[in-house]
């Protein structure tokens, strides 16, 4: 953030007492300009459409439309706005739905001064870098692959996150996928990155196949512009999403190096807010060249031992592979609520939280991936795809507490 730039607060609650009382909690931060105070949910999603906040306090209580719909209206509109809920009720099933509904964070009321301007501080980095992301890509030229050309493309830097698992068979592709699907919209673009090079199956996924692979990049990754990619990538129709497919053949994998392999992940960042690489379980030159890229790893397990054992050997490795825990988003799939290893007990066991769980939905998934339709855009309704869509905000909430952490010099909270 720049030196004299601070952070827009729009204030949501039908009480003009509450409302008031948070104008003055703020009031003293030399860092948080309250731009505005909405009563009901409709005026909030208007005063966002005029006024642009970075970061919205929103009541979920109030009479004309309850503030995970506002919520939601608004993050539809302005998908850069970020949106704290504050409620009375800490209810679990109220937090889970703002987060659905696109919120970036739910404090209970009254929240405390300092736990309050963190998260205002938190959401209003990650509104800033998705807005700064969003009049870049607005303002620049678009090749004839849609790609845009930027002006200076140090300026734009999209994410990196790689979805790994010691442990084969525990969905990597599928969440890969779908994730970035999740993530895709015409603000922040997103592409898959098949790093299983030998077996890879991205773009079956998406029942897509196309001429070109990474092995059309790789000879020439010294010399990349927006038109050579454009013109490599796989484009999903339904949802817009690209994947830089793996070779068509197990044989050619070798003629991609690792070092070939981290130079295109760092030129898709000039391109893409959000790069995901899906990656194989052995610790290859390019699965360790995507980590090493990596903003984010989302580490996949499930309630097999097995996979709980490799989780906790890789977690091991972390220190020699230079990766503080904070960047890793665990996650567990196809969490079944009759097993009872459950996912607080894993985090307990292995001293990291299990940050997101992707409930076993057999009956959407295993039709979603034999048909070539991402679960995620059949029904967003469905168990997965509600998990699949809070793993995107706690992946969202994560990076912007990273790069907090990194222009403050503090640990993420």
């Amino acid at each position: 953030m720049a030196a004299n730039e601070k952070f827009r607060v729009l204030i949501v609650d039908d009480v003009a007492e509450t409302r008031e009382n948070v104008r003055k909690l703020l009031q003293f931060e030399a860092d948080v300009d309250v731009v505005g105070a909405a009563r009901t949910g409709r005026e909030a999603i208007q005063m966002s459409q005029e006024l642009e906040p970075d970061v919205v306090l929103m009541d979920i209580n109030m009479p004309d439309m309850d503030g995970i719909a506002a919520t939601e209206a608004i993050r539809q509109k302005k998908p850069f706005v970020q949106v704290i809920i504050l409620s009375v009720q800490g209810d679990q099933n109220y937090m889970r739905r703002a987060m659905l509904a696109g919120a970036r964070d739910f404090l209970t009321k009254p929240p405390m001064g300092d736990e309050l301007i963190s998260a205002i501080r938190r959401a209003g980095t990650m509104a800033q870098q998705e807005r700064s992301k969003s009049m870049q890509t607005t303002g620049s030229l678009m090749t004839s692959s849609g790609l845009p050309v930027m002006p200076n493309m140090s300026l734009s830097q999209g994410k990196v996150i790689t979805i790994y698992s010691p442990k084969g068979g525990t969905g990597c592709t599928t969440l890969a996928v779908n994730l970035a699907i999740a993530l895709h919209n015409d603000e922040t673009r997103a592409v898959v990155v098949d790093g299983n090079l030998q077996f890879g199956d991205v773009a079956v996924f998406i029942n897509e196949q196309g001429k070109n692979t990474i092995l059309d990049l790789a000879p020439r990754v010294d010399e990349l512009d927006p038109e050579i990619v454009g013109d490599v990538m796989v484009k999903h129709a339904a949802s817009g999403l690209h994947v830089l497919a793996a070779p068509t053949r197990p044989e050619q994998a070798e003629k991609v190096s690792g070092d070939h392999f981290s130079k295109i992940l760092q030129y898709l960042r000039r391109l893409y807010a959000y790069v995901v690489v899906d990656t194989t379980p052995l610790l290859t030159d390019i699965t360790l060249s995507a980590i090493d890229e990596s903003d984010i790893v989302v580490l996949v397990t499930t309630q097999d031992i097995p996979a709980i054992k490799n989780a906790r050997l890789f977690l091991d490795l972390l220190t020699t592979l230079g990766i503080d825990r904070e960047r890793i988003v665990f996650t567990m799939n196809r969490y079944d609520k009759r097993i009872g290893i459950t996912p607080e007990k894993v985090g307990e066991n292995l001293k990291l939280e299990v940050a997101a769980s992707i409930p076993l939905d057999e009956r959407a998934v295993i039709p979603a991936v034999n048909r070539g339709v991402p679960f995620v855009l059949s029904n967003k309704a469905q168990p997965a795809a509600r998990g699949i869509f809070t793993l995107a905000e706690i992946v969202r909430a994560r990076i912007a507490e990273v790069e907090l952490a990194e222009e403050t010099g503090a640990r993420p909270l």
